[in-house]
């Protein structure tokens, strides 16, 4: 047992060290023989739980690099708009009531821009996250068909 986790022995162990692809599963099971236990079956609904894993990691990774994207897009739209209300606002100060009816409607604009922003990101987090949810939905209706069929065939 591991001595910063009494209750898990595998905490400290990096599996990331680990060559797998040496081990074939199917080989190594595929001789075991369990009467009225389709070894062949499991091992290829195993299969595709991991590539329905895969393919939702897949789509979440996708989904935050576009929102990453869209927060950098964001981001220089902003330094952009500083400097524009910077030159607005060095052209009002001659004129405090101007400058300061400028500088309502400059935080006004900000304040909904900022909203849209957030709600645009939260959509694409959204739609990323119903996206991954859909594939492993899929295959947990597909493995409790599987599932089903197994029972009946025996």
């Amino acid at each position: 047992m591991s001595a910063t986790n009494p209750f898990n022995p595998f905490a400290n162990v990096d599996f990331s060290k680990f060559d797998f692809s040496k081990y074939d599963m199917t080989k190594l099971l595929g001789d075991v023989k369990i009467p009225g236990f389709d070894m062949e079956a499991i091992m290829t609904a195993q299969r595709k739980n991991i590539e329905a894993l895969n393919a939702a990691n897949q789509a979440a990774v996708q989904g935050m690099q576009a929102v990453a994207q869209r927060q950098a897009e964001i981001l220089s739209q902003a330094m952009g708009e500083v400097s524009s209300v910077a030159q607005q606002l060095a052209g009002a100060a001659s004129n405090p009531q101007e400058m300061t009816t400028r500088q309502a409607e400059l935080v006004r604009k900000a304040f909904e821009q900022a909203l849209a922003n957030m709600r645009e990101l939260a959509e694409m987090v959204s739609k990323s996250n119903t996206e991954a949810f859909a594939i492993i939905n899929k295959r947990v209706t597909e493995s409790l068909q599987e599932l089903k069929t197994l029972v009946a065939a025996k």
